[in-house]
């Protein structure tokens, strides 16, 4: 019965969601991103909090990994064309972030089972990303060096849609290396995780697909 109700939210969600999309692309987008960033935040704090009790070390690495990811997504929504928090950069700016993060996410997605045997250097981990997303950070803001991502003129730029095929394929990649490894995970575990994947990879291929901040591939 819990089952069923829940599935049957799931359109009346779309359907208030593309509501809202009519009313304001910038509310919609930023409902997106907020759930999408309290979920990236939730993953760190659940798996952190459950440390202890795990068997190995696959989802405390995912989790420390989600916790800089969602601080990426959360500044690309503060930077997102119309938003006003960061003046003078355009939509390059909210595309920089957003790949960033999701090669970040991608990389890690990657890495993540070699921690089913092996044991996990939590300060070192966390010292890395940190230092990552730092880089990451200056080299958008402040240093300017990161590849341009999205051309006012032309649109999306080389760097962008190599970089999204790239992301997909590296996903593809974590996805064929988590299945081979999955008689270490519960089930239902395993299905979630592979579902998460996989439409990941299927936004990825999406946003290969527009031109502007506010079109229907972007909203997909």
């Amino acid at each position: 019965m819990k089952k069923a109700l829940v599935v049957c939210c799931y359109p009346s969600i779309l359907a208030g969601l593309y509501v809202i999309r009519l009313h304001s692309y910038l509310l919609f987008h930023s409902s997106v991103e907020i759930f999408s960033v309290c979920v990236a935040f939730a993953i760190f704090m659940i798996v952190w909090n459950s440390r202890r009790f795990m068997q190995n070390d696959y989802l405390l690495f995912i989790g420390i990994a989600y916790l800089f990811i969602g601080a990426l997504d959360m500044i690309h929504m503060l930077a997102y064309t119309g938003m006003g928090v960061f003046q003078g950069y355009g939509t390059n700016l909210p595309t920089q972030l957003w790949i960033s993060a999701r090669y970040m996410e991608s990389l890690s997605l990657l890495v993540a089972p070699f921690f089913l045997k092996r044991r996990l250097n939590i300060n070192l981990t966390i010292l890395i990303y940190g230092s990552v997303f730092t880089l990451l950070i200056l080299s958008i803001f402040y240093w300017g060096v990161f590849p341009i991502c999205f051309d006012e003129q032309v649109g999306l730029t080389i760097f962008k849609e190599v970089s999204e095929l790239l992301i997909i394929g590296i996903l593809l990649v974590s996805l064929i290396l988590l299945m081979r490894q999955r008689s270490k995970f519960d089930p239902k575990v395993l299905n979630f995780v592979s579902w998460s994947i996989g439409l990941t990879m299927a936004s990825e291929l999406m946003f290969t697909m527009y031109t502007g901040p506010y079109e229907a591939a972007n909203m997909f």
